[in-house]
């Protein structure tokens, strides 16, 4: 089969296009046809950072091949001996061994079982793919730590990415009134998502704007500790602060409690773990029913994950970036 292998850490053009076995799955794994893979800003992190490929890619140094990626839709070819739920001919969707070793830039992969979840039949590969880490994302910020709820108003920070455009939706699905942070190019995009208020980060301070939320959401790329200073300040007393990206340290967690009763959570993505197959069925329900919808901005065929690598590494993407093997 055909797969992207990462020749070394470095730019994205040390993705390399080559033909490896189909990979043997265990007892209880299936194999899938892929036929769409999600790419997102983390793939890109761990391509071109030794740290990230140690830790969330697990590198043990034995691997005849480094392939990235986690996230895929597709056709389930065979079913391992203890496999109940799929069978031979379903169309999945998930996020898979993160972290971990998942392989999911090929033709095929092998994947648990338990991390596969049934494709809505309405839905294409590509709008399930996407849906994956970055829906998986927003929903365990807004919905499992922010316990969004009617009536509660929310800010979402980078509002118009790939895990941005979801937590709008997820907001709106509950009743709250959302404040969109983005930039006025895609003022008219997360308006259309159905966000309530549209902030313009390069030319307004959203802090100076909204000092009343309930939730924010702050998936601001970089250590950039000054950010979630300003998302604080933001907050009504007893609200929540979500931060996706900067590791707030115990000094920061213990202010915002002691000066404004704020909860102050680092989300991650797969933690806890025990909440994911039934997070991903409720992603599932809402992209089958239409109430939430995946936006693919661009699509790549396999042989140029580079270019979707340096598409998503731009910090720019509007939705999601697919690749089709």
């Amino acid at each position: 089969m055909k797969a992207i292998v990462l020749k070394e850490i470095g730019a994205p053009e040390n993705l390399i296009l080559t033909e490896i076995p189909i990979p043997s799955i265990q007892e209880d794994e299936v194999l899938v046809q892929v036929k769409a893979i999600g790419v997102n800003p983390v793939d890109a992190f761990v391509r071109r950072t030794k740290e990230a490929l140690d830790w969330v890619y697990q590198y043990k140094g034995t691997e005849e091949n480094i392939i990235l990626g986690w996230d895929v839709a597709g056709i389930v070819t065979q079913v391992g001996k203890s496999v109940t739920r799929l069978s031979v001919g379903d169309e999945v969707f998930g996020n898979f061994k993160f972290i971990g070793q998942a392989n999911a830039y090929a033709e095929f992969v092998a994947a648990p079982e338990k991390e596969m979840i049934l494709k809505p039949s309405n839905i294409s590969f590509e709008e399930a793919a996407g849906a994956t880490m970055a829906a998986l994302t927003a929903w365990v910020s807004v919905v499992d730590h922010g316990k969004v709820k009617k009536g509660d108003k929310v800010i979402i920070h980078g509002a118009s990415g790939g895990v941005g455009h979801y937590a709008i939706q997820f907001a709106k699905h509950f009743g709250a009134h959302v404040i969109a942070v983005a930039s006025e190019a895609n003022r008219d995009f997360v308006l259309g998502l159905g966000a309530d208020e549209f902030i313009d980060y390069k030319t307004q301070n959203f802090e100076e704007i909204i000092t009343d939320a309930d939730i924010v959401h702050d998936a601001v790329w970089g250590d950039d500790v000054n950010h979630i200073e300003r998302s604080l300040k933001a907050l009504k007393p007893g609200g929540k602060l979500l931060s996706l990206i900067v590791y707030p340290d115990a000094e920061f967690i213990e202010k915002a409690k002691a000066e404004k009763n704020v909860e102050v959570i680092r989300v991650n993505v797969r933690y806890p773990e025990e909440n994911y197959f039934e997070d991903m069925q409720a992603i599932a329900k809402l992209l089958g029913s239409g109430a939430v919808k995946t936006h693919i901005s661009q699509i790549f065929p396999l042989e140029d994950m580079d270019k979707a690598h340096t598409a998503i590494q731009s910090k720019n993407t509007v939705g999601k970036i697919i690749v089709k093997p």
